[in-house]
């Protein structure tokens, strides 16, 4: 084959690979868009807000802020909940622990089963309704952080391919202009046996 004809082949595959490459991260940086704006915009309209710095001065165990929770949850004391990581928090280092510290563990299964065996029993029915509040609640803020994580996965991915298309790119300039410094008649591979016999012909 001629070199000529290989380089321009060659560079034609890269082109449409940088091509691709483009298509996905813009793909890519549009679903990383679109998660972190649903996420933001879902928990803004919940209007949740983390307790006031004041609240983790005097944290003490059964209240409502535990020392467990001063490591984690202090640092966003006062603002309102918008991103998947203040939901992560909000869920496994506030909510979580209080369910904990409820009779049954905050167990929802466990607590509506003790219920169903005394329907009488008043205070089993507010345990119950409460458990399944804070446990719906845990739940929803798990599933903005997890989106939230696939936006942030898809935005690195994004970057990675616009970085690869980029790299191709200069691979492919560098192949169409090798490719026009060619000689036309040069072949990638010349049998040797036949380069002896033209020369002992000479």
């Amino acid at each position: 084959m001629r070199r000529r004809v290989f380089d321009v082949l060659t560079s034609a595959v890269g082109l449409a690979m940088v091509v691709v490459l483009l298509v996905a991260g813009s793909l890519l940086m549009w679903g990383s868009s679109f998660a972190s704006s649903q996420v933001h915009n879902q928990l803004a309209q919940q209007q949740i807000y983390f307790p006031p710095a004041a609240a983790f001065r005097h944290a003490k165990p059964g209240t409502e802020i535990t020392p467990s929770m001063i490591p984690s949850v202090s640092q966003y004391a006062g603002q309102q909940l918008l991103t998947g990581q203040q939901a992560e928090v909000y869920a496994n280092d506030f909510i979580a622990v209080h369910l904990s510290e409820m009779p049954y563990h905050g167990v929802y299964a466990k607590i509506s089963a003790a219920a169903m065996a005394q329907p009488k029993n008043a205070e089993l029915q507010a345990l119950r309704l409460t458990s399944f509040e804070g446990t719906t609640l845990r739940g929803l803020l798990l599933e903005a952080y997890a989106f939230s994580i696939f936006g942030e996965i898809a935005f690195w991915a994004s970057v990675a391919a616009f970085a690869l298309a980029a790299v191709m790119a200069v691979l492919v300039g560098l192949g169409f202009w090798h490719a026009g410094r060619v000689p036309l008649d040069k072949e990638i591979l010349v049998d040797s046996n036949s380069e002896r016999q033209v020369h002992t012909m000479a």
